[in-house]
């Protein structure tokens, strides 16, 4: 087949080119930006454009079919094109979904913890050689790509994104597989600028339970409230499976996973870590995995990228870089942190980076999410609110939201990380929080600072 990718760049769209590729398929591909490592990883395969740009020559009647991203605009030339020529147009969810739609799929679900519980289950899935399709949001160690396709292997496992498929097609991505087995971690506003109420966001995941095939199944986190009501107030006639955080102790250090051989070691740490592996294992033993072959590969489980991610450790320093950035992401990260290093003071550092977060509204929902620091820092760059062209938000009306009185709060990048270069991190654990980098901050410097 003949595909052209519009926006080829993506971290989503250019993993399912390379996908692609390797199945044997004949791949072109535009974009007007493209960083690493989309660039390396597309030239190393032969598939990065010429040029940057738009060109409709690009398009013609030959090509199968063309994957458009949500990068692209609704009047960029070679969609327009392929909409004259009429070809096939799909989005990205749409094509997952093409492909997989004989397979068993298996969705993951939730505002949180989804790349986590994916990431956990593809770990045990590999750890046992059981070859599966899958789409993850985060680089795993041990995995070339984060999509993979073939013909032969009967599961596919999906993480599902609740936010928009493409430009043209505003229905969000976890709508579009119509899973078999599904999971939903939990539900926290989010993608304000999508869905601009909390009820409107609620009923997402509404439509998404009522779309699980006839005789599937759902796991659940009980725990979380507003997933209890959703998944038990759907009429849809599938098996609807509770989880809940498992039984787990904090010594020096080390969290340990209550298993029925005993207390067993583990990498990944927090209560909502340990809420998503109880679903990762459910999806697992769903999956043919028996119990105890779960735990046994789950123990060497260091967790997803830029998930906890453990950027340094020495005698009595560590840090840690998270993609935590809703609310309820970082409260619970924050938590797990404190938990993990109780003897240790906790620098938690958040950038507001994301369109909900910097919203004036919506900031008040980030009341209390950093009250496990013991010493709380929030970096925004006004320049970013303007690019998003957001109403500016001010540094008091980011103290009162946080309610938090020794808050204390940067604009300026070089300010930033003056100050975090100046810190004395013996006897601390370092917490950095941002789906950005805080305005260019180099993590490699800051690996040394930990050292």
């Amino acid at each position: 087949m003949r595909i052209h990718f519009i926006a080829i760049g993506g971290s989503a769209m250019h993993n399912l080119a390379l996908a692609l590729h390797h199945k044997g398929y004949q791949i072109t591909g535009s974009d007007d930006t493209i960083f690493d490592p989309s660039k390396s990883r597309l030239e190393a395969k032969g598939l990065l454009p010429e040029t940057l740009g738009w060109f409709p020559e690009k398009i013609s009647e030959d090509l199968d079919a063309v994957i458009l991203g949500m990068h692209a605009k609704p009047d960029n030339p070679e969609l327009l094109k392929a909409q004259e020529l009429g070809l096939t147009i799909y989005s990205y969810p749409e094509f997952l979904y093409e492909q997989s739609k004989y397979k068993t799929r298996v969705v993951i679900g939730g505002s949180h913890g989804k790349t986590t519980i994916t990431s956990m289950i593809l770990h045990v899935l590999n750890y046992h050689d059981i070859e599966v399709d899958y789409m993850v949001g985060a680089q795993l160690e041990g995995f070339e790509t984060m999509v993979h396709l073939t013909e032969e292997n009967d599961f596919i496992v999906l993480e599902g994104d609740e936010y928009l498929s493409s430009p043209i097609d505003r229905r969000p991505k976890f709508h579009l597989y119509k899973p078999n087995i599904a999971l939903i971690s939990g539900i926290a506003w989010d993608h304000i600028n999508v869905f601009p109420t909390y009820e409107n966001y609620v009923e997402q995941f509404s439509t998404f339970v009522d779309l699980i095939t006839n005789g599937g199944t759902l796991m659940y986190n009980e725990e979380d409230s507003e997933v209890k009501r959703v998944v038990e107030t759907s009429d849809n006639p599938i098996r609807k499976m509770p989880y809940q955080t498992p039984e787990y102790t904090v010594e020096n250090g080390e969290t340990l996973l209550m298993t029925p051989e005993g207390p067993m070691p583990i990498e990944v740490f927090g209560a909502h870590n340990l809420n998503n592996l109880a679903g990762a294992k459910w999806i697992c033993q769903h999956m043919g995995v028996d119990e105890e072959d779960f735990y046994e590969a789950i123990s060497t489980f260091k967790g997803a990228s830029k998930r906890l991610e453990k950027l340094a450790e020495s005698k009595n320093k560590v840090g840690y870089k998270d993609f935590a950035h809703s609310p309820s992401k970082v409260a619970a990260t924050t938590r797990a942190v404190k938990d993990q290093y109780s003897d240790r003071k906790l620098l938690a550092c958040l950038e507001l980076h994301t369109y909900s977060s910097l919203n004036a509204e919506f900031l008040q929902e980030y009341r209390g999410a950093l009250d496990a620091a013991d010493q709380a820092v929030v970096f925004y760059s006004p320049h970013a609110v303007k690019i998003k062209k957001l109403e500016e938000v001010s540094e008091t009306q980011i103290a009162d939201a946080f309610d938090r009185d020794d808050l204390v709060i940067f604009t300026d990048p070089e300010a930033f990380k003056e100050f975090l270069f100046g810190q004395d991190l013996n006897d601390t654990a370092l917490l950095l929080m941002s789906s950005g980098n805080y305005g260019g901050l180099d993590f490699e410097e800051v690996k040394k600072l930990l050292m």
